[in-house]
């Protein structure tokens, strides 16, 4: 599967600042939130469904990435959703392991694979 996706009761703006917190015990921050909700209702579209796409990055880490392959560039910074769904929220991403798989480069295979199990984890906590 390419994706990861948790859900939990919290609404859509609780389970951001929950995961901002848990992301920042990683050292990962947020850069760059963007409320496509917002955006497509600002163009008069009708999209009542709260979805928010968080851009994550731990500077560390992707020095390390794209020390190793520069084309690693292409998938940072770390994509995280998250959005209202059928009455419960989800956070979810796209898993950087598949993403890498592309560059067939085993050392950031590993470092990928690493991040990915740190994002796991800063997701898990911020759906409880």
């Amino acid at each position: 599967m390419f994706h990861y996706t948790v859900e939990t009761k919290q609404s859509s703006q609780e389970a951001i600042q929950s995961l901002e917190k848990q992301l920042s015990e990683e050292q990962f921050g947020v850069l760059w939130q963007f409320d496509l909700q917002g955006k497509l209702q600002e163009k008069g579209l009708d999209f009542s469904q709260p979805y928010h796409v968080l851009e994550v990055c731990n500077p560390k880490e992707a020095k390390n990435v794209l020390e190793q392959n520069s084309l690693a560039g292409y998938f940072l910074p770390c994509k995280i959703v998250v959005y209202e769904e059928k009455g419960s929220t989800k956070i979810g991403m796209p898993k950087p392991s598949a993403l890498v798989e592309m560059l067939e480069d085993e050392e950031v295979k590993k470092l990928a694979a690493d991040i990915e199990q740190r994002l796991i984890k800063c997701m898990d906590h911020a759906a409880v």
